[in-house]
């Protein structure tokens, strides 16, 4: 299980051949990688398996592999394609790899043994990142100068405070399973990629973005950055976990934000204190070479008012029917939802 989903296996995968299971989306939601949150968000998790489903079939329409296999409406057994299913499904049909265990000493992880064990079908152990801008909240901006991208008219001015457009893609990596993430260079994630090629899932990346900017485009929204998750069997590349929702990617509407972002900048604002003991323990864990930050951490989240709970569901309710341009959730329009977004 994750943070926000619940994993379930029918049929295991091999050495060989791909397993089958499901996605159950939750209304959890987290921020900051702690975790489940204190409250759900309703209708979160429809939102979730129904744009991710939207995405994977317009994504298997252009040629792009993915382990996606259909919804599964609540009064069925099998798979159906989304445009099969009235409503927002919650549960997600996947096609399974294998996620071999990754030992670690403190915080040293051994990818060999997991590769060792992996063959040639498993969960490639990354996550890789596109970013068509550098909105606020983007890690580029604590990680990197405007000079490192070409923003030459920004040099020696830092990050402004609003959203900045990048002239072409970046493509960046970064580790999937261990404690904390971190970012890569391309020689260590080529190594930590194992068989699958650093060069193919760059450019498979490029083209899952290219597919969702589209879209989003089409539909009125900027799409400004995600991130895939990827299956390597036996030489072919396989988008997985789910794709261009408002948990994975970054998308902002009439130069609103509108994803997960809005939530993490709401818990800047109104919980410093535990965003700050978030930032404390995680540094500390990586001074001390210990991988579980999260004892560390001396604060806990608070649950959320009513009224955000509100306007957190209308986001992903109203911005699933907006970008797959069909009522699939009874919400209000776009732009008020929106609305509601700007005076929290």
């Amino acid at each position: 299980m994750t943070s926000v989903k619940e994993f379930r296996i029918e049929e295991d995968a091999t050495a060989t051949a791909l397993g089958r299971g499901a996605f159950y989306f939750t209304d959890d939601y987290s921020v900051f990688d702690w975790g489940k949150m204190p409250d759900p968000i309703p209708d979160k998790g429809d939102s979730l398996c129904t744009m991710g489903a939207f995405n994977f079939e317009l994504l298997e329409a252009e040629g792009v592999g993915t382990h996606y296999r259909g919804v599964v409406p609540e009064d069925h057994t099998e798979p159906l394609p989304l445009s099969d299913v009235d409503g927002a499904p919650r549960e997600m049909a996947i096609a399974l790899s294998q996620i071999p265990d990754l030992p670690r000493d403190g915080r040293n992880y051994d990818y060999d043994a997991y590769h060792e064990t992996a063959a040639e079908n498993y969960v490639v152990p990354l996550e890789i990142v596109f970013r068509n801008s550098v909105p606020i909240g983007s890690s580029l901006r604590s990680r990197t100068d405007p000079a490192d991208h070409g923003l030459d008219d920004l040099v020696g001015e830092g990050w402004p405070d609003e959203p900045v457009d990048l002239a072409e893609p970046i493509v960046e990596f970064s580790t999937k399973y261990e404690e904390s993430d971190r970012y890569l260079d391309r020689e260590e994630a080529d190594l930590i990629a194992g068989a699958a090629s650093i060069a193919d899932l760059d450019a498979l990346a490029r083209d899952v973005n290219r597919l969702v900017t589209d879209r989003a485009a089409e539909r009125g929204f900027t799409h400004e950055d995600g991130k895939i998750e990827v299956v390597y069997h036996q030489g072919d590349l396989l988008v997985a976990d789910v794709v261009g929702t408002f948990d994975e990617n970054r998308f902002a509407y009439d130069g609103q934000q509108l994803s997960k972002e809005v939530l993490r900048q709401y818990h800047k604002r109104t919980q410093p204190a535990w965003v700050d003991a978030v930032g404390t323990a995680k540094t500390q864990a990586k001074a001390e070479g210990v991988a579980d930050w999260k004892g560390l951490c001396e604060e806990r989240p608070e649950p959320l008012d009513p009224e955000v709970l509100q306007v957190a569901r209308d986001m992903y309710a109203a911005g699933t029917n907006a970008y797959v341009g069909q009522e699939r959730f009874d919400a209000p329009s776009i732009d008020d939802a929106v609305g509601a977004i700007r005076e929290l």
